[in-house]
């Protein structure tokens, strides 16, 4: 091939490129302001942004069992996913650490912040905020953090003192 035949093949390819990317894959469209809403629920620490609503340990065992239980194993004691109870004191020592809502989790605002957007796994924001309290409360409760007679909601949550709440040191990145 001469080098004006492959400088010719380059512009035409670049013509080609440019032309279709001026009009776009049409792959889509732009999300509209109420789509952008449903995915804006983060909660933080302070709990700003809980909804309404309220759940006992004992009504989040009911849901636990009916949504939870095929993923994290009775009580929350894991397999064939994630072992949500148990595990203090293992973050420090020899022994492998153990990953829980009641070892790991500095607060209780961030446990109901991920149940509520990605559980259960294959139906992710399809529990009530209800149901995801009540959630938060049974995982709570058989992590010894709450009583079992304790109602979670938006003024309550925030207040929770989860065992690892001093566990994680504020990073502050050099200039």
């Amino acid at each position: 091939m001469s080098t004006r035949s492959g400088f010719s093949l380059v512009v035409l390819t670049l013509g080609f490129v440019w032309h279709a990317a001026a009009e776009g894959p049409n792959l889509g469209r732009m999300a509209t302001p109420e789509e952008l809403a449903a995915w804006d629920i983060s909660i933080g620490p302070d709990g700003a942004g809980l909804p309404p609503g309220s759940g006992t340990p004992k009504q989040g065992e009911a849901v636990f069992i009916a949504k939870c239980v095929a993923c994290h194993g009775e009580k929350g004691a894991g397999k064939p996913n994630d072992q949500l109870v148990g595990g203090r004191g293992t973050l420090t020592g020899d022994q492998a650490p153990v990953k829980t809502v009641g070892s790991f989790w500095p607060y209780a605002t961030t446990v109901f912040d991920y149940v509520r957007r990605a559980m259960p796994l294959n139906e992710s924001k399809s529990l009530s905020n209800d149901e995801v309290y009540s959630v938060v409360a049974y995982l709570l409760h058989l992590n010894g953090i709450i009583d079992e007679n304790e109602t979670v909601d938006a003024r309550t949550l925030p207040k929770v003192r989860m065992p690892n709440a001093d566990g994680f040191v504020t990073f502050t990145r050099g200039k």
